[in-house]
Formats: C-alpha cells, sequence, structure tokens
C-alpha cells in the first residue's frame, strides 16, 4: 500500500538543507533532521493524506489543521494510524533505539500538522540542542539562527577551538565534554553573559594560564564549572581565579594533575567559602572546620604529590627446587629467591623516592657483575645443599633470611646478581651487547618509569614481602599518563647456580720455620739437664679446633623467570578514590608432582627435627582432592591526603 504513496515534496529540496560545509554543527542538525524523515510517509503530506489539505488560497491557517470528523478518502489513512505506525516498536517506521523524547515530538507533529515543520519553526522552536559523536569540528554561524537556544551540548566530538561570537546570546548550559580543545582562551573573546554551566571536561586545557580564564570578567553568572580530566597542574592559581565567581556552587576538578596534591581539597574548600559540591561531594561543614585558614598559606605549599606503595604476600608459588637433582661434590649447587617487581613513574623534577619502611632495589637492566650481597662461600655451599636434600631447619632459614635482608638499597642488574668472594671480570662490549639481548623485556620498565622490586626471599608456602615503599612526585602532568596506564606487577624467580672452584696449590715457608723452631727448643732442653735445672711444669693447654679452610665457590650469572604479571588499574586514585588495593590473581603454576615432592621433603625436615618424638603423620595428596592455590600477590598503592590544614602545613610547607 505505501509505494502507491508519493510525497509532495519528493522532487523539493528540504528547506534549509543547502550543503554547507561539512563537519559544522548546524550541518549536524540538518543530518540528524533529514534521518527522522519528517517529509516523508508516514510523516508529511502526501497521497495519504492529500484530501486532508487543500490550496493555502481559500482556507485559513487554522482550517489547515485537520479534524477527528473529517471523512477519510480512500486510498488514505487516518491520522491513527499513522500515529500508530511510529509509535509501534515493531513497525519499519518505528524510530531507532538512540532516539530521544524530542524525536519523537517532532514525527508525530509531522503526521498531526506536517505544514507546520518549516525552517521558521525550527529556529524559534529549539531550546535545547544535543550533538554528540558526530565528527564536529566547527561551531559555526548558523547557530545565531536559534533564538531561543539555551542549551547546547557538544561533546564527544573533535572541536579544538570555538568561535564565542558564534554562540546564541540566550545560552545557560554549553557542554564541550571529550573534545580537542587546549585553551579557554577562545571561549572568552565573546562568552554568552547569562552562562551559568561550563562544562570542560575530558579536554586538553594545559598551561598555568588557564587560570585567566574562568574570572568573573567573563563569566559573572557562572554557577557550575566543570573542568575535570584536563592537565591542569597550578592549584594555587586555579583557585584564586575561582574565588572570584561569586555565583559559584558546584565545581569538578578532579582528573586533573593538581588534584593529586595531598592538600587539594583543603585548599580548595577553604579558598571558595560558598561553594557547596566539589567533585560530586558535599562540603561539609566539618571539612570546612577542619582546614579553616589554609588558604592564607596556600602560596607556601610544595606541588607534590605523594604515593605509598605496599606489597604484601605471595602465595601459590611452585618449589621448583624439588624438580633439580641433589648436587654432587663438583656442583653444581642451586640457590632460589623470589621477589615482586612493579614500575612506577620517573620524576624529572623531584627524587624518584623516599623509603619509609624496608629498603627497595631499584631495577636498572645492566651488565654489571658487582656484587650485591657478600656471604661466605662456606654458608652460601652447604645451605644450598641442605636446601636441596631437604634437611634445611628454621636455624637455616632464618640465617639465609637475615643474609637477603643484609643487602639493602642498592642497584641489581638483571642478568647478574649475588656472587661470592670470588668475582668475575667484567665483560667486553660485545659480550655485553650479547647478555642485553637475553634480557626478558617483561622485566624492563616501560619508557618514562623506573623498575622497583622487593627483597629476596626463600620459597614458602606464604612468601611475605612485607614491603613498603613512599613515591614524592613533583612533575604531575606524567604522572596522570602513568595512572592512566596503570602499573605492571610481575613475580620474578631468580636462580643461581654455584660451582666449586679448586685453588692452585701454594708453596709455604711456614713448614720450614716450624722445623727450625722444633730444633732449637730441644737443643735447649738438652742444655737444661747437662746444667741440672729442673724441668718446667708442662702448661695445659685447650686444644684449638682445626681451622678449615672456607670453600670458595663461583657463580653463574642468574637465571630469572617470570612466575606472573598483569596489570593494576590506577585510574581510581586519579578519580578521587585515596586507595587501590587488590590481589593480582596470576592462575596455577603448581602441579600434583611438584607438591608431592614437596611434601616427601617436608616430611623428611620432620623426621629429622623430631628424632625422640614421634612424627606427625602427613597426609598424602590425592588427585581427586587436589586443589592447588593459585599464584597471588597482594598489592595496595595509596595517594596520600591531608585530613586537616594543621597537617598540610606540618607536611608541605616550604
Amino acid at each position: 500500500m505505501e509505494a502507491s504513496y508519493k510525497s509532495e515534496s519528493e522532487s523539493e529540496a528540504w528547506p534549509g538543507t543547502q550543503r554547507p560545509g561539512t563537519g559544522t554543527v548546524s550541518a549536524a542538525v540538518r543530518e540528524h533532521l533529514r534521518k527522522l524523515c519528517l517529509r516523508e510517509f508516514p510523516c508529511g503530506a502526501g497521497s495519504w493524506n492529500k484530501s486532508r489539505f487543500l490550496p493555502q488560497t481559500w482556507r485559513t491557517w487554522r482550517e489547515l489543521v485537520p479534524k477527528e470528523e473529517d471523512v477519510v478518502s480512500p486510498g488514505e489513512e487516518t491520522v491513527e494510524a499513522l500515529l500508530g505506525l511510529v509509535r509501534s516498536p515493531h513497525s519499519p517506521w518505528a524510530l531507532l533505539n538512540d532516539s530521544n523524547a524530542e524525536d519523537s515530538f517532532l514525527r508525530e507533529l509531522a503526521i498531526r500538522n506536517p505544514l507546520m515543520i518549516t525552517d521558521t519553526f525550527f529556529y524559534s522552536y529549539f531550546r535545547s540542542l544535543r550533538v554528540v559523536d558526530k565528527e564536529v569540528t566547527l561551531v559555526d554561524k548558523d547557530l545565531l539562527k536559534f533564538l531561543k537556544l539555551e542549551e547546547l551540548v557538544l561533546s564527544a566530538n573533535r572541536i579544538k577551538e570555538v568561535d564565542a561570537t558564534n554562540l546564541p546570546p540566550t545560552l545557560k548550559v554549553l557542554e564541550l565534554y571529550g573534545n580537542e580543545i587546549s585553551s579557554m582562551e577562545c571561549l572568552c573573546a565573546h562568552p554568552p553573559a547569562g552562562l551559568q554551566h561550563l562544562g570542560l571536561g575530558h579536554n586538553k586545557l594545559l598551561g598555568p594560564l588557564e587560570s585567566l580564564y574562568v574570572t568573573a570578567d567573563h563569566w559573572p553568572n557562572l554557577v557550575s564549572l566543570d573542568l575535570g580530566f584536563n592537565d591542569l597542574t597550578d592549584l594555587q592559581s586555579m583557585v584564586a581565579s575561582l574565588r572570584t565567581l561569586r555565583h559559584l556552587r558546584l565545581l569538578v576538578l578532579q582528573g586533573n594533575p593538581l588534584a593529586l596534591v595531598p592538600y587539594y581539597r583543603g585548599l580548595t574548600i577553604d579558598s571558595l567559602a560558598q561553594l557547596c559540591v566539589l567533585d560530586d561531594i558535599t562540603v561539609s561543614p566539618n571539612e570546612k572546620h577542619l582546614f579553616r585558614g589554609l588558604s592564607l598559606n596556600g602560596d607556601l605549599l610544595a606541588q607534590e604529590a605523594q604515593f605509598v606503595v605496599t606489597i604484601g604476600n605471595i602465595r601459590g608459588v611452585l618449589d621448583t627446587s624439588v624438580l633439580d637433582p641433589e648436587p654432587g661434590p663438583e656442583g653444581p649447587f642451586v640457590a632460589y629467591s623470589y621477589y615482586v617487581t612493579y614500575d612506577f613513574v620517573r620524576d624529572e623534577e623531584g627524587e624518584a623516592v623516599e623509603d619509609t619502611g624496608e629498603l627497595a632495589e631499584i631495577v636498572k637492566p645492566s651488565p654489571s657483575s658487582e656484587l650485591l650481597v657478600e656471604e661466605s662461600p662456606e654458608e652460601v655451599g652447604e645451605d644450598v645443599i641442605k636446601d636441596i636434600v631437604g634437611g634445611v631447619t628454621e636455624e637455616v632459614e632464618g640465617s639465609l633470611e637475615s643474609e637477603v635482608e643484609e643487602s639493602g638499597e642498592s642497584e641489581l642488574s638483571v642478568i647478574s646478581g649475588p656472587s661470592t668472594v670470588l668475582q668475575t671480570p667484567r665483560a667486553s662490549a660485545e659480550e655485553l651487547a650479547k647478555l642485553r639481548l637475553r634480557i626478558d623485556p617483561r622485566l624492563c620498565p616501560s619508557p618514562g618509569t623506573v623498575l622497583f622490586n622487593t627483597t629476596h626471599k626463600p620459597w614458602a608456602e606464604v612468601i611475605p614481602c612485607g614491603y613498603e615503599m613512599q613515591h614524592s612526585l613533583r612533575d604531575l602532568v606524567p604522572l596522570k599518563a602513568f595512572l592512566l596506564a596503570g602499573t605492571t606487577v610481575t613475580i620474578v624467580e631468580e636462580k643461581i647456580l654455584s660451582w666449586p672452584v679448586v685453588l692452585p696449590a701454594v708453596d709455604s715457608p711456614l713448614s720450614a720455620k716450624r722445623g727450625k723452631g722444633e730444633k732449637d727448643k730441644k737443643g735447649k732442653e738438652k742444655d737444661r739437664k747437662g746444667q741440672g735445672e729442673k724441668e718446667p711444669a708442662k702448661e695445659w693447654k685447650v686444644p684449638k679446633k682445626k681451622k678449615e679452610l672456607p670453600k670458595e665457590l663461583r657463580q653463574d650469572p642468574p637465571i630469572l623467570q617470570v612466575l606472573g604479571r598483569g596489570l593494576v588499574i590506577l585510574e581510581p586514585l586519579l578519580a578521587g578514590e585515596p586507595l587501590v588495593s587488590t590481589v593480582c590473581n596470576f592462575g596455577m603454576v603448581r602441579t600434583l608432582t611438584s607438591d608431592r615432592l614437596t611434601l616427601a621433603r617436608d616430611s623428611k625436615k620432620i623426621k629429622k627435627v623430631a628424632k625422640k618424638e614421634k612424627p606427625k603423620a602427613v597426609n598424602p595428596i590425592y588427585e581427586s582432592d587436589y586443589h592447588p592455590e593459585p599464584l597471588t600477590v597482594e598489592v595496595q598503592i595509596q595517594l596520600n591526603q591531608c585530613r586537616s590544614a594543621e597537617e598540610a602545613l606540618r607536611m608541605f610547607a616550604v
């Protein structure tokens, strides 16, 4: 039936559809109206409703409105039937899913009274325009034709600059979220005087001069301002300019680098006494009281952000030592240790890190074979052997752990590590280049970051890292980019092979001296006897324990294996959350075979320690009941925030 219908405007151009430059706001509006099909069936005027509209020469405008009691000519549709076609969700003429109530109203109006759909109607009808994600790049002068426009939403487009002279003076709300605007200067050339809300979040506003464009000289009636998720860094200058906006009640600055300083919320609240809501959180009277007077000393506060990284327990690590064969007298003796690495942004302005607890190591890829921990070869060899055989006592484990902790803060090479007393010479440049190629790229920091790692720990069912590090950063723009990208946490297993070193025999003059001394002693004794002197009483001496020469071990460069690696999302810290706490789960790495070997080794330890006591029974591991613990590590990153004006001045006053 609809195929026989013919629109009376098929050959006519849509009013106002002269082809403007693409990418303009007006072009996007016209394209949207065209998709509504307001002049095509079942809307508009055509053969489906032509008897309802007679020539305008002898009928007034009011008489053009069709009446319900009018008789419909054969072959035409009633108004209700046409409305049913656009209202039914199953109709081919139904509106698209992303359509709003205004689109529905226009289509029904085009059915009830299609002659009203003209340019003049549109320019006087619209009070709100929403042009979202339409690839708009230019705010053109055709917007001035909308005489009653109060709200203009141009979010998620590609606008870099806005010619403020093209904005209707009647505007009260202007939203430009998610564009590419780098400065507010363009908006201040001729801003709408009655604007009450300005939304510029998720743009590219950058630089200290942006604070010059948020004053009452440009926005005298501004009540709400959203500058969130830009690259603004100068908090003191920003709040000084915002203080001139007497009507400002709602403010959003979170997502900017300036919101990462610990005293951000307190200084903003104390500077803007009339503020009611900051970053979507109501300003309480208690907050105003706690931060009272902070703005008087705002210029004395250092602009730096502080983070505390805490790494807790590692669980579910595979005990690789049980899979190695027992070493012979010729070696190799194998030692395993485990640690966690993470990357953090490098601070170009201030110091990279400040240690607040246990010392951490900064991992820098380097072919250096410098000593990290010096241990006696005897201790290393015997401890390693005992660990492999399965007779390690609690005292030995404690000594190993204490030796690792004594390493302190030092640089660590990812291709070389702990060495014994015997040091190897530095490699040549060609050898170093080959070694660099063998570095696992997962153990290297991403550009602009530094790699940190916890202290090396021996294997245990639960490996306590006990790591805490404070990072203080003054270069806030790269810090924001780092938080958006997140940090990578890696669990690393380090394997070191040690080999006994046979020292060449060296002739010592001690034997000759010892023989000569004995002869002299015997001669003196004979002289005493010849002279009739009494022999002196023999002195009883406690026999000294024979000193054993320390065994020297030569260590190979450590073999590093990544057991688990994952990304920790840090964007909540940028969005106002003070803490990100997570347990990184890297899946199962333990097997039934390895756990059975570990159980057998532990049972030997129990029998050795408790010789006289009856050993406790160790339950065997059955395949049906085997549920290994996944490889996990506890990670917590906290953004330091001041709780009062006193705390802020004590910690950050210059």
